[in-house]
């Protein structure tokens, strides 16, 4: 009896293990230049004061990556189908914006992943060598066909991701005691001065909100090999988008307890930034498990990579073969092309921010947070005009949420062009 009671809590377990999908790999896609990088240097920075500004930015994020499953369970069709239905206007701009993003978005996540692999390996080897090995692995994965493959990759590594992040955190939490040196008031991250950083930080959080497309891409292709109800489809969204959150709140926290007030400066350069967060997590745990989380921080960016090109691939294949009303086959075949034009442009671009990691992937982070009212808007507009199903539809308080958005988005962008237009 008891055999058979764990064979079917087993056997629950792994159903509840294959609908999961679209939402861990758009989980997967957002750990990285977001988490690591952005949260970490907040914490570093300002300890828990932007901890509120994490959770706000999230939450008022939320309608508009919902809307890629909540449109695509109830229609069967991808936000950019949706986009076109709005007439083609709309579609060519996403394509814009996601042509741009794009290159930009996987040349920050390549050199961040190209510095992790360089210091990892126990011998000197350059970051282009490192990021043309990267970026030859990504393509070898891609080109291959194993998308179902990126998946499986995806649950382990944030699987592993969510458990020694938690378990450094609490180390930290419980070994914490200030800083010699730390400054006794806070230094305020609410200034003009710190408007720059406060962008960088937004943008990415919890990911460019163009990611929704991708997890709509995702998800109707899920569709098509398994039974997707709606309740399953926002069951994997909001587990996978609840994860992004309490790392995002996780990581901030290590860079508050570890690296605030400790007179640490954050490195810019790649391997440098690279040593820091390692020895932030060997540091708090042991040094027996320096390599291991070295490991595990590659891992976490290369699946930021590799589902990055694969999905901008796909979205802007398709954008493309929607505009010109090309057949399903015809959309399967740009999707090759577009992924090795997005190879060349992001390795070209790494080539000249080899050295300046930070700037990098703050750039992307800046084009990111300039764009994402447009994609938030998009999506708003789309849903709203849309009979969903009704259990994947927004209630009163995802529409509210939704306004309230769009008003703080399109008002922190004006914000931002006037504070950089006269400063």
């Amino acid at each position: 009896m008891l055999y058979s009671a764990e064979t079917s809590l087993f056997a629950r377990f792994t159903a509840l293990l294959k609908l999961l999908g679209p939402g861990v790999l758009m989980a997967t896609a957002a750990v990285g230049g977001s988490h690591l990088v952005a949260s970490t240097q907040a914490g570093a920075k300002f300890g828990w004061q932007l901890a509120l500004l994490i959770l706000v930015v999230n939450l008022l994020k939320y309608p508009f990556f919902r809307a890629g499953v909540s449109y695509t369970i109830s229609t069967k069709q991808t936000l950019q189908q949706g986009y076109l239905g709005m007439g083609k206007r709309y579609l060519a701009i996403a394509l814009c914006l996601n042509i741009i993003s794009s290159v930009v978005n996987a040349a920050a996540l390549l050199l961040f992943a190209a510095s992790l692999l360089s210091y990892s390996v126990p011998f000197d080897i350059a970051v282009t060598f490192s990021a043309s090995v990267v970026l030859a692995l990504i393509l070898l994965i891609l080109l291959a066909g194993h998308f179902e493959e990126l998946d499986n990759i995806a649950k382990g590594i944030m699987g592993i991701l969510v458990v020694a992040t938690v378990a450094v955190f609490i180390v930290a939490l419980n070994n914490y005691t200030p800083a010699v040196g730390a400054p006794v008031e806070q230094p305020s991250p609410w200034t003009l001065a710190t408007l720059g950083f406060l962008v960088v930080t937004m943008g990415w959080m919890p990911a460019p909100i163009e990611i929704s497309s991708i997890t709509s891409l995702w998800l109707k292709r899920q569709c098509s090999t398994q039974a997707v109800t709606p309740k399953t489809a926002l069951f994997d969204f909001n587990l996978g988008y609840a994860v992004t959150v309490l790392l995002a709140l996780l990581f901030l926290g290590l860079g508050a307890l570890i690296l605030y007030g400790s007179g640490t400066e954050l490195s810019t350069s790649g391997i440098g930034f690279s040593h820091q967060l390692i020895s932030m997590y060997s540091s708090t745990i042991g040094q027996w498990a320096h390599w291991l989380i070295a490991l595990v921080a590659f891992l976490c960016i290369f699946g930021s990579a590799l589902t990055v090109y694969d999905g901008y691939a796909r979205v802007v294949a398709e954008a493309i073969a929607l505009l010109f009303n090309k057949q399903k086959a015809a959309r399967n075949t740009l999707v090759t092309p577009v992924l090795l034009f997005m190879a060349v442009a992001s390795f070209i671009i790494v080539l000249f921010f080899k050295s300046a990691l930070l700037a990098m992937l703050g750039f992307a982070m800046t084009l990111a947070f300039v764009t994402t009212p447009m994609f938030a808007w998009l999506n708003h507009k789309l849903v709203a005009s849309t009979q969903l199903h009704h259990d994947a539809s927004p209630n009163v308080v995802v529409r509210m949420l939704s306004y309230v958005g769009l008003a703080y988005l399109f008002g922190f962008l004006i914000v931002f062009v006037w504070w950089k237009w006269f400063s």
